[in-house]
């Protein structure tokens, strides 16, 4: 059964997120004026990094991580709801865009504008989290640690894709204007429900062994019931943060609406 006092300290999980804390510390502290001479030190956007880090380690270092790994899929879910959407979102608000244009270059080619197009944005995060829940693909990440750590890597770095048209933090390579964002969260929906169809209706018996004969945490839940839950935490937690967005992006798109001076969306 689940040992709620494990917590995981493997030296690449602690070892990886303190040291993207100490980078970040060192390029916006005492390297702050190479990078971008005259830029102050950009506290709220800090205070949004470290919080990234704190929620990706909740999310995969806490006893979560092993209910969901050996017992119910429905937790699963919940672990990779946290890594796309809190610890992904926060990761872009808490990146300066003086920090990113190293990256981006003050004018970006034909490649890296490519690659956060809204279009590839969107495909390249709704493919990414379809094909790993594949039956074999998904059990194998399951028994294998090596895979399951590969396959929460590539669920953060497709959820920056994803986040990327909505937060960017680049001015040479900017989010959507509020329309745009509008049918952007249309469009991700519209990609993620195969998924969705496939977990709760096209499946007629549990598709993941490992959940399937692993002892019930919960009597009452069932391996089919517990799949069927862990496809309603998908599409809801996936609908209601495509709410949150597509309100706020409307209320900005009145505004620049009534506002003459503002330029079309």
């Amino acid at each position: 059964m689940i040992d709620w006092r494990h917590w995981h300290n493997e030296p690449h999980l602690i070892g990886g997120l303190v040291l993207l804390a100490w980078l970040y510390a060192l390029l916006t502290g005492p390297l702050r004026a190479r990078v971008a001479l005259g830029e102050p030190y950009p506290r709220r956007q800090a205070w949004r990094f470290y919080a990234a880090l704190v929620i990706f380690y909740l999310a995969v270092g806490s006893p979560l991580d092993q209910m969901g790994e050996r017992f119910l899929f429905s937790a699963h879910m919940v672990q990779h709801q946290i890594i796309v959407y809190p610890a992904a979102a926060l990761f872009l608000l808490g990146l300066p865009g003086w920090l990113v244009r190293p990256l981006t270059g003050r004018r970006p080619g034909r490649l890296q504008r490519g690659l956060v197009h809204p279009l590839t944005c969107a495909l390249v995060y709704s493919l990414t989290v379809s094909l790993w829940h594949a039956p074999d693909l998904y059990d194998w990440a399951l028994q294998n640690r090596t895979v399951h750590i590969v396959e929460h890597i590539m669920f953060f770095a497709t959820a920056l894709l994803y986040w990327w048209p909505v937060l960017s933090p680049s001015a040479e390579l900017p989010r959507l204007r509020p329309g745009a964002q509008m049918l952007y969260q249309i469009g991700v929906i519209i990609a993620m429900t195969p998924l969705f169809a496939y977990l709760a209706f096209f499946s007629e018996y549990p598709l993941y062994p490992t959940y399937e004969y692993a002892p019930r945490l919960v009597a009452q839940i069932a391996p089919m019931d517990d799949q069927l839950l862990a496809a309603a935490i998908m599409k809801i937690g996936g609908m209601f943060v495509a709410f949150i967005v597509f309100a706020y992006a409307f209320v900005q798109w009145h505004d620049e609406a009534s506002d003459p001076q503002s330029p079309p969306t």
